[in-house]
């Protein structure tokens, strides 16, 4: 199932859906451009409704921008309203319109759901998240990401099928060994 650890344990500095306290953890790390992140994200959902509080869903970014031109500034419009209390809406949004990912595009997204446009606008200009966005690219190198996605599982990375059955049926072990241990 996994190959090497996650150097940065999942914390408050993230951007996650689910309990904290929940058995099992799915780290994702992503590139809003990437034909395959794009094709993980439906997967990703369909898991955190199936799960339900058994499952803590956190975000990472990892833009290649070497071979997705817009995967950076996509980053940093996600984190430009994460600072507006819209991460997650800008992440769907982001996924749901992954071929038209340019500047003008990322406004009307912003404005779509209900951003501040000249302050989202403004946070682009001056690369206001660009840090964070770098932070998170960083702790991915250190952990041993090399392409997108790559998941973790408790901290463990997930080298398996991204297909629904998949990994289904390893969040609900390691949920289950989770919880077994903590009874005891």
């Amino acid at each position: 199932m996994t190959h090497g650890k996650l150097t940065l344990p999942v914390s408050g500095r993230d951007h996650t859906l689910g309990p904290a306290n929940a058995p099992a953890t799915l780290l994702e790390y992503g590139d809003y451009e990437c034909p395959h992140c794009g094709a993980a994200y439906p997967v990703v959902e369909a898991l955190r409704e199936r799960l339900g509080d058994i499952l803590h869903f956190a975000y990472r970014h990892f833009p290649l921008s070497q071979i997705h031109p817009h995967a950076l500034l996509a980053a940093e419009a996600a984190e430009a309203a994460g600072a507006q209390g819209e991460f997650w809406e800008m992440h769907d949004a982001l996924f749901t319109h992954q071929d038209a990912l340019d500047g003008a595009h990322l406004k009307l997204y912003a404005a779509a759901i209900g951003l501040d446009t000249g302050a989202f606008q403004r946070d682009l200009e001056t690369q206001a998240h660009a840090g964070r966005v770098q932070e998170d690219f960083m702790t991915g190198v250190r952990s041993g990401v090399n392409g997108t996605p790559t998941f973790f599982i408790n901290g463990l990375r997930y080298d398996g099928s991204r297909d629904f059955v998949s990994m289904y049926a390893v969040i609900a072990e390691v949920a289950e060994a989770s919880r077994r241990a903590a009874v005891r």
